[in-house]
């Protein structure tokens, strides 16, 4: 099984410039507290580090 990460948002894209919230869509976020399991890819991971103020990681699998 692949590795996988729960990401959370944790801020609103309100008011954000439109890379961000570009980024935010690409993780499959789109309002406040939703979560998702996305595989553990440099691709996602890099998407989540240029965003630490909007999504946190909630928990590491496999």
């Amino acid at each position: 099984m692949a590795k996988t990460i729960v990401v959370k948002q944790i801020g609103s894209p309100i008011r954000r410039p439109a890379k961000q919230r570009a980024t935010l869509i690409g993780l499959g976020l789109n309002k406040m507290h939703k979560t998702r399991e996305l595989e553990d890819t440099p691709s996602v991971r890099g998407m989540v580090e240029s965003i630490p103020h909007l999504v946190e990681i909630i928990e590491e699998r496999g």
